[in-house]
């Protein structure tokens, strides 16, 4: 495991709790009082901020506004539309409500709309296996194929195993086409540190994020104030996103 990955793992909510949870329980051991008592306090405190809806809808509401959802015919046409890997949180219409298989929309789904629309004849997908033998720019290509995408209209990148990758990769495709003018799509919450790689990479791209995800429901009852097991949940995305954004910007990545 890499540093950006181990300091991504470790200050996710839970994570975080758990070892500073750990340490105050050392420090009580060998008798600082006062450390064991201030990590305790740490631990309950960062548990607590990111159990309540308020705080994922003000942290990755802010990055999910960053590049507003914008309608396929509001969207320039291109040379093509270049799809990331990933799926944040499963797809869900919105991250504070049960999961429904039914309503779900992925990247891949948004990638369709745009092309039924001629937004570009060309999709470029771009993802490696991060599991098993099957890349996800494939798995993205057989979803395409079977909402009646021709096999044609595919580009597979197959090598990137993180956005950096995605970008550099994709990168060296769209040169190899002769393409320069793109739509790139991924999710919202992802979309501005995916627009940083592209443009420190060089790459003319216009943002086509899915729509955003952490949304005010509409259940009458959802609390703002309330701890919810949902916004505990969703934070592991949030912070991944601006951990990534922290990382890649101390490495020149963006």
């Amino acid at each position: 495991m890499n540093f950006s990955n181990f300091f991504t793992n470790l200050i996710i909510p839970l994570n975080l709790c758990i070892t500073l949870l750990v340490l105050a329980a050392l420090c009580f051991i060998v008798r600082w009082r006062r450390t064991a008592l201030l990590l305790s306090a740490l631990a309950l405190c960062w548990g607590l901020f990111w159990s309540l809806p308020a705080s994922s809808l003000w942290a990755g509401g802010r990055l999910e506004q960053l590049y507003p959802y914008t309608p396929p015919e509001d969207l320039p046409a291109a040379q093509a539309i270049v799809v990331l890997g990933g799926n944040t949180a499963g797809g869900r219409l919105n991250w504070f409500e049960p999961y429904d298989r039914a309503s779900a929309a992925t990247r891949t789904d948004n990638a369709a709309v745009l092309y039924d629309a001629n937004r570009a004849p060309l999709l470029v997908l771009s993802g490696a296996a991060l599991e098993g033998k099957t890349s996800e720019a494939q798995t993205m290509a057989n979803a395409l194929e079977k909402r009646g995408i021709p096999a044609q209209a595919l580009v597979l990148e197959t090598d990137s195993g993180n956005t950096r990758e995605n970008g550099l990769y994709t990168a060296k495709k769209l040169k190899e086409l002769g393409l320069s003018r793109v739509l790139l799509v991924t999710s919202a919450l992802h979309m501005p540190r995916a627009m940083a790689v592209f443009k420190k990479l060089g790459i003319t791209a216009v943002a086509a994020p899915a729509p955003p995800q952490i949304v005010v429901p509409e259940d009458p009852d959802f609390s703002f104030w309330l701890p919810n097991e949902r916004a505990f949940d969703a934070a592991r995305s949030i912070i991944k996103e601006y951990a990534g954004l922290l990382v890649y910007w101390v490495r020149g990545w963006i």
